[in-house]
């Protein structure tokens, strides 16, 4: 089949699958779970954590006297299951109100698994040291020293495990709408974006932004990625009238304070909660520093994270991990190189100048996915494009070569950027370095993007890829530039795995 043909294919499947789109509606599981009272979860989890705490309590039972590990129990000392009773009893209702002081409730969505299991493991440890000193000083009976030991490691580990399937369900639920909070923004300026790009970087956390309203009509007008524009602020009451939002969340300058107290007036008529981010939130919890004097604080602004020694100690570890990664690659490159050759006329390699830090110019290098001459083929699929905003991207392009389709699938085609990273033109984690006319038509607010080396992988490839809107991909990649660390680093490499093997949303 030429190359022509395919195109007149490509325009025929594109047209297919938008004609089959249908809008996103909340599923009859997410209307009958927003019944269930609030509370009603988290009653539900402390009497799931009380039976787990149990059968901690039964599964060193049985590891003492059944098993008897570590040490062999001696007939005479050996207590029933039912003179351990009253320790089991009050083991439930201590180590409930230990999780309680400990911070592990309420249960925040969100919070990391490990300090989760810490806090947990704090808990239960507390709550065994409570109840040997109880045993030692009222108790007639000599209940055995490694039951309280087994008793604080299984219930750390059953806990653990609950808060593990706990965060697997919600993210499955949610797709049914199941345990997510429907919030409507008012207000998108910098404190508002800066609320969006939270709610698309951390999914976990249960956030659906249904909309935004804005009295600015280049605001309140115009969408913002996959966030709807509802128009302005005298909308409000007419939105919150059909019942489709939970929370309210305020993003006004403090100029506006009359325009606030209106909407909770608003937001308390329709009993919605209602939420105010202080106008200096515009600030992230990153560009702040706060000092005192004398008791009197003061707030400062800091650096953006990716600058100074952190911009050190993020290229020293690129350097580390491109040189380990090249190694490994070398077979993989060899066995690329060799499909490409035999597969179509042409280079192996493909040079494109891109945009990177602070807007200086370089060649980003790729594994060459395209018949020869793609370039001068561009108008035939110019009206394929399926991205918004001022990127060029089309699923099954019929320009990709039988290799190359296999190489943009699982995003081989960027091993040869491992160069540009040593090179320091780019980074292994970073936004995706744009073309200059791509730039060219860059909105005020997407520069900042511009502000970090760009990567091979990052926030947004890593939460959809391709399938993201432009605004998404920016205000994902300004998330991560404010918040960075190497913890989020590593998580995003450990996160590409997956991603690349699913080769969702790759083209």
């Amino acid at each position: 089949m030429s190359t022509a043909d395919q195109i007149n294919l490509a325009h025929a499947a594109i047209a297919a699958r938008t004609a089959g789109a249908n809008p996103h509606q909340d599923s009859r599981l997410a209307k009958l779970a927003r019944r269930v009272p609030p509370d009603a979860w988290k009653y539900l989890l402390v009497l799931t954590d009380g039976v787990l705490i149990l059968i901690g309590f039964l599964g060193a039972y049985y590891l003492r006297y059944q098993l008897q590990w570590f040490r062999s129990v001696d007939p005479a000392f050996q207590l029933s299951l039912w003179a351990y009773a009253p320790f089991a009893l009050v083991l439930v209702i201590v180590s409930l109100f230990s999780l309680r002081f400990s911070g592990v409730y309420p249960y925040r969505y969100g919070r990391n698994l490990v300090e989760e299991v810490y806090l947990i493991g704090t808990a239960a440890t507390a709550s065994v040291v409570v109840l040997i000193a109880f045993n030692l000083i009222f108790s007639q009976l000599l209940y055995s020293r490694l039951i309280f030991l087994y008793t604080a490691i299984l219930v750390t580990i059953l806990l653990g495990i609950s808060r593990f399937i706990i965060t697997l369900g919600r993210e499955h639920l949610r797709h049914y709408g199941i345990g997510v909070v429907r919030v409507l923004l008012v207000g998108a300026g910098d404190v508002g974006r800066m609320v969006m790009r939270t709610v698309a970087a951390r999914p976990d956390l249960g956030y659906q932004l249904v909309g935004f309203i804005d009295d600015d009509p280049n605001k309140g007008n115009n969408d913002i990625g996959r966030f709807k524009a509802l128009g302005s602020i005298g909308n409000v009451a007419q939105i919150l009238e059909k019942g489709s939002v939970d929370r309210v969340i305020v993003c006004l300058p403090w100029q506006s304070h009359r325009t606030i107290q209106r909407l909770l007036r608003t937001c308390e008529q329709f009993s919605v909660r209602a939420q105010v981010v202080p106008d200096f939130f515009q600030l992230t919890k990153n560009q702040l520093a706060v000092e005192e004097l004398n008791g009197i604080p003061l707030i400062s602004t800091r650096e953006v994270s990716i600058q100074g020694w952190n911009l050190i100690l993020k290229r020293i570890s690129d350097l580390i991990l491109t040189v380990c990664f090249s190694l490994l690659a070398l077979p993989l490159v060899a066995l690329i190189a060799l499909a490409i050759r035999l597969d179509s006329p042409g280079p192996l390699f493909y040079s494109q100048t891109r945009v990177g830090r602070n807007g200086k110019l370089f060649q980003c290098h790729k594994f060459r996915s395209m018949v020869q001459g793609a370039h001068e083929l561009l108008h035939t699929v110019a009206d394929l494009n399926q991205a918004s905003g001022p990127l060029f991207k089309v699923r099954d392009d019929p320009r990709q070569t039988r290799v190359g389709r296999i190489l943009r699938r699982y995003s081989l085609d960027e091993l040869p950027q491992l160069y540009n990273v040593f090179l320091g033109e780019m980074s292994l984690i970073g936004p995706r370095p744009n073309l200059p006319q791509e730039v060219a038509h860059y909105h005020e607010w997407h520069k900042k993007r511009l502000s970090a080396s760009p990567g091979m992988t990052g926030l947004w490839q890593v939460s959809g890829r391709s399938e993201l809107t432009f605004d998404e991909m920016v205000l994902l990649d300004i998330y991560y530039i404010e918040n960075w660390s190497l913890a989020l680093d590593f998580g995003i490499l450990l996160r590409s795995i997956p991603a690349v093997l699913r080769g969702r949303g790759a083209y």
